[in-house]
């Protein structure tokens, strides 16, 4: 592997993630609260029970 690409690799940033529940009362302040956390929203989705969406959040891995 070429060094340039070998130093790329080996700094790329590895991230945790998590799944959250959003209640439709409270999604902002959920959504602000992980924010202020430093996790960043990736994507909503429903939740297969249909009670409520699911937010999938990420942030780099400390």
């Amino acid at each position: 592997m070429p060094a340039w690409l070998r130093s790329r690799v080996m700094s790329a940033t590895k991230w945790e993630y998590a799944t959250v529940p959003l209640l439709i009362h409270a999604t902002k302040q959920i959504l602000d609260q992980w924010g202020e956390d430093g996790w960043e929203l990736v994507t909503v989705l429903p939740n297969p029970s249909g009670e409520q969406h699911v937010a999938y959040l990420k942030r780099p891995k400390s």
